[in-house]
């Protein structure tokens, strides 16, 4: 049998992220920088996100953060601007949710900006539209049957 030379398998690897409870510094932008929230994930470490200047870019995600930090829509994220290209941004840094909740507390993000919604836009809590699909059967009709 082979000695264990190593500190354990892929097992081990795949808990890296353990330190991430500790609270960290918040990060505000600077210039060359934007925040913006997720509309999309598009695959191969990019996303599609809307900047709070109004305009929507298509972000690409860091190679520090790829695999390691999950990016999902409707997430508050800082991207850095490029000169070059206006359509195109990379994600510097996603904000935790307490993090998105005193960024809008400080005023850096506008009062409309849903926080805590998946998709952007919102899904509605009350159902006022909707149409109810139980159906009652009175014993007569049952008889029918």
């Amino acid at each position: 049998m082979p000695k264990n030379k190593g500190k354990g398998g892929k097992n081990r690897k795949r808990g890296k992220n353990e330190a991430d409870d500790e609270k960290r510094e918040l990060v505000f932008k600077e210039d060359g920088q934007e925040y913006a929230q997720v509309l999309r994930m598009l695959g191969n470490g990019r996303c599609e996100a809307m900047c709070i200047d109004g305009t929507k870019r298509l972000s690409h995600i860091r190679g520090k953060m790829h695999k390691k930090v999950w990016i999902a829509a409707g997430d508050i994220v800082l991207v850095g601007l490029r000169d070059y290209q206006d359509d195109k941004a990379d994600v510097i840094l996603k904000y935790m949710p307490d993090e998105a909740r005193l960024l809008k507390a400080y005023g850096e993000l506008p009062e409309n900006t849903r926080l805590n919604e998946g998709i952007v836009g919102g899904i509605d809590d009350d159902d006022d539209g909707l149409v109810d699909d139980y159906i009652e059967f009175e014993d007569e009709d049952i008889d029918k049957i």
